[in-house]
């Protein structure tokens, strides 16, 4: 296990003794989303040094750890693919059964190229439904389209 996964751990740890919500910890630690925010203390993002700083106090970390939460990650590191999580898997089957259909509407509508998960947005809500609570994920990208050279 590598350091950043370890205080992913710590993190983890820390966030689930101290009763603490990831809507909690987006809130105290600045104007971000909390998609971005969990993913950052997940090792996904950096944190801004303020906001590492913050980080830290909140989940009873130390300073080298805050060091890290505002370093650069290795994203993607120890992914399992195709995931064996069950909730993680279907996002997988997603891609699988979807993504021809996603790529084929996404370039008849901008033309050749790629949705960017560099300029990107995202947010998850809970949509009431009377035949069972549903999942809303909304995510928007630039578009990138491919040079000619």
């Amino acid at each position: 296990m590598n350091a950043r996964t370890q205080l992913t751990e710590k993190i983890l740890l820390a966030k689930r003794s101290l009763g603490l919500t990831w809507k909690d910890l987006a809130a105290a630690l600045g104007s971000q989303s909390v998609v971005f925010y969990t993913a950052a203390l997940l090792g996904q993002h950096p944190l801004n040094k303020e906001e590492a700083e913050k980080a830290a106090t909140l989940l009873e970390l130390d300073d080298v750890d805050a060091l890290v939460l505002a370093e650069s990650p290795e994203r993607g590191v120890g992914a399992v693919m195709p995931p064996t999580d069950p909730l993680l898997y279907r996002f997988y089957e997603l891609v699988q059964n979807m993504g021809p259909t996603w790529k084929q509407l996404i370039q008849e509508e901008f033309g050749d190229g790629i949705m960017s998960a560099i300029d990107f947005n995202m947010s998850i809500e809970r949509e009431p439904n009377p035949a069972g609570d549903r999942v809303r994920i909304t995510m928007s990208g630039k578009f990138l389209p491919y040079k000619r050279y």
